[in-house]
């Protein structure tokens, strides 16, 4: 890639930019929109409000940026929970991280890369090169200005990230104090329930079980297997909503109407109300005492009057077979997923085993485009190859956008796919919990990200690059890898603006959702239904903490990414400031436990930077700045180790310590037996709810008791 694609791509991300984020702020002061940009709001009962957008329903503005860098820490935290501000922090991390190493960047290593002659003899294609750590001369003893900023680089990360590790520690332990009369602080959720030897029934073992080793046991809840309840209500509310669409036929406007009558012309409203009738006797029966007996699975949600009894039980071994009593922490009720409470353990371990297989077709299958994209990039060595590619020559200018924006931008729109492709196969993993299965996905996401689009990404380019090599010497991965990293530094220069000047300014647009918003709008009728959908943390932390890795990566290779880094975490902050204010639904808070996988990501992100650059030492011809590179990575990696054992049980477990002071104030403020009977009614699961059928009423029915 020349110099002129990297300034097309810049120009085109520049431009869309500005655009979306105009659009954006005309759009979103448009009533009509409100179900998209303030869906949130509108759910919370209040359709206005949200970040200022300046005057004029017809004025661009960007006076929410502003607003949206200003809002403090504490609100967020008041508003959204930890899991929320964890994101937050990630953005500032990149910009407090990438805005220090832009100045050492632009300062000392641009000028130190530029001044060099190394490549006076070679011809180059690309200006860029100029400023990388290319243009240093084999065995310049200038090499050690660039592992003086490896090591500044370094440190400084670590130092950012020690910090932020302990400033989330205190954080959970405050909330953890803060949310000490959540229902999941009494309850523990406990798997493997042996039969009631008397009675032959789980329920009744567990209530002896419980009552008897704990003094604090109030109570439990046994989970049923719901079969197709679900189905059945899912079925009944589809029902409502076509009677009620049939009832509306009469007061709607013609496209409506037609619609209508394409659609529900041929069903009769008396057909639909008596089928319904029927759908909500059915889950009635479901529901009775007999049946529900008979459901009973060997699971159950177990309540205690003390937090402590509730965290010791949940860490303990309970019985002398481990595989029976098998306890854990409780999601949030909102959090669980009664469906996979039903999976037995054995089956785990299988359904693991077909996600695992199927990522792997995932990410073999990925490799097309990848390398595809990276044909492109080297588009000069296809123009060799396939002499008819050099038609695009003819057109003034397209060979920059060819080269430049065309493969950041093809990458990007297959990265977009990725993140819900790896939700659903978390799905069939059997996490209790929605925020498990998203921290799962999360973890997926990123470490495909990693292989798929960074290590395939430069070692497609460099194999197209050196056709022909051998790669059957594991001593030297380093080299090659610094190699084939200072190759492909334009590529990823050209991926992160498209990322984050494109990928946020069209997260803000919610392009998608406004384009089928407004042809329902036009074609069934307005809705002032919200499109309310929860925080994508499995989409967000990954994609941004590749970010943080391409960046760490490239800190002293290519300085001028840098400063595009600053922009890109700059935008990306004030963009999901925005969503969780006005957008985004915060559906559960785990506390902060994405913060040891973000830990996690960057420490990697750090070690592979020192990798390369010993590696890029060595093909220097400078093995004092190499070997001198391998007590950094040494210190790096018992950093990390310090962390797992001076943090990360903080995450893993919750400290008798706070237990005991939660009693504590508890018992001094009075804790009413109300909040105790919720800690263990909260469990109830959905489809245990009361249900009813009345055409013109919305009078609940008692539940069945006995058939």
């Amino acid at each position: 890639m020349n110099a002129e694609g990297l300034l097309a791509s810049a120009a085109i991300n520049l431009g869309l930019a500005l655009v979306a984020l105009s659009l954006f702020s005309l759009l979103k002061k448009q009533p009509g929109n409100a179900p998209v940009y303030l869906a949130r709001r509108m759910a919370a009962g209040g359709g206005g409000g949200g970040l200022p957008l300046g005057h004029g329903r017809l004025t661009p503005s960007f006076r929410w940026i502003r607003a949206a860098l200003r809002l403090s820490e504490d609100d967020v935290l008041r508003r959204h929970g930890l899991d929320a501000l964890v994101v937050v922090r990630l953005f500032k991390f990149g910009i407090k991280c990438f805005a220090v190493c832009s100045i050492v960047g632009l300062f000392i290593l641009a000028p130190t890369n530029y001044s060099c002659e190394g490549l006076q003899d070679t011809k180059r294609s690309n200006s860029m090169e100029l400023f990388t750590v290319s243009n240093v001369a084999r065995g310049s003893n200038r090499l050690w200005v660039h592992f003086a900023c490896l090591c500044f680089i370094s440190f400084y990360v670590v130092y950012l990230l020690h910090k932020e590790y302990k400033e989330m520690s205190s954080r959970r332990i405050a909330h953890l104090k803060y949310h000490r009369k959540r229902p999941d602080q009494f309850t523990i959720l406990v798997r493997g329930i042996p039969l009631c030897p008397d009675h032959g029934t789980y329920g009744c073992y567990a209530d002896h079980f419980f009552s008897k080793h704990y003094r604090t046991y109030q109570s439990y809840h046994i989970v049923h297997d719901i079969g197709n309840i679900e189905a059945l209500q899912k079925l009944a509310s589809s029902l409502e909503d076509k009677i009620k669409r049939k009832r509306e036929t009469r007061r709607c406007n013609f496209w409506k109407w037609i619609w209508f009558k394409l659609t529900l012309e041929a069903i009769d409203t008396r057909k639909l109300e008596e089928k319904l009738k029927n759908v909500h006797h059915s889950i009635r029966l479901l529901q009775c005492e007999n049946m529900l007996k008979r459901k009973e699975l060997p699971v159950a949600f177990v309540s205690f009057k003390s937090q402590l009894d509730a965290a010791q039980a949940a860490e303990m071994q309970q019985h002398v077979n481990p595989l029976s009593l098998v306890t854990t922490y409780a999601p949030e009720p909102p959090d669980a997923l009664w469906t996979n409470l039903a999976i037995p353990f054995c089956r785990i371990a299988i359904y693991k085993l077909g996600v695992f297989i199927a990522a792997f077709l995932l990410i073999v299958f990925f490799t097309i485009p990848v390398t595809a994209v990276q044909g492109i990039v080297q588009f000069e060595k296809i123009k060799i190859w396939f002499p008819p590619a050099r038609a695009v020559e003819l057109i003034p200018g397209l060979n920059s956008v060819v080269t430049g924006y065309l493969p950041s931008m093809i990458l990007n729109g297959f990265i977009y796919l990725i993140p819900f492709a790896m939700l659903g196969m978390a799905s069939f993993e059997g996490c209790i919990a929605k925020s498990q299965k998203e921290i799962k996905a999360c973890n997926m996401v990123f470490y495909f990200l990693l292989g798929n689009v960074f290590f395939l990404s430069i070692l497609s380019g460099s194999l197209l690059h050196q056709i022909g090599e051998s790669f059957t010497h594991p001593k030297d991965i380093p080299s090659r890898l610094a190699r084939a990293v200072s190759a492909q530094s334009d590529f990823f220069i050209t991926y992160i603006l498209t990322d984050g000047m494109s990928g946020f300014s069209l997260e803000v647009l919610q392009f998608g959702l406004l384009t089928w918003h407004f042809f329902k709008a036009h074609s069934i009728g307005h809705s002032e239904q919200p499109y309310l959908y929860g925080f994508p943390y499995y989409r967000v932390v990954p994609i941004v903490s590749l970010a943080v890795l391409i960046g760490l990566v490239y800190a002293v290779v290519a300085p001028l990414l840098l400063p595009i880094l600053v922009i890109y975490f700059l935008l990306g902050y004030a963009v999901y400031i925005n969503q969780m204010e006005d957008v985004y639904e915060i559906t559960y808070d785990t506390c902060g436990q994405y913060w040891p996988n973000i830990h996690r990501y960057i420490f990697l992100s750090v070690t592979l930077m020192q990798i390369t650059m010993l590696g890029l030492f060595g093909l220097k011809s400078k093995p004092g700045a190499s070997f001198a590179t391998v007590p950094l990575l040494v210190s790096t990696i018992l950093f990390n180790e310090y962390c797992k054992v001076r943090f990360l049980p903080t995450f893993l477990r919750r400290p008798v310590q706070v237990a005991k002071e939660n009693d504590d104030l508890n018992e001094a403020e009075g804790m009413r037996e109300g909040d105790l009977d919720h800690a263990i009614s909260a469990y109830k699961p959905p489809w245990m709810r009361p249900t009813n059928f009345s055409p013109d009423c919305s009078s609940v029915q008692p539940l069945i008791r006995s058939v």
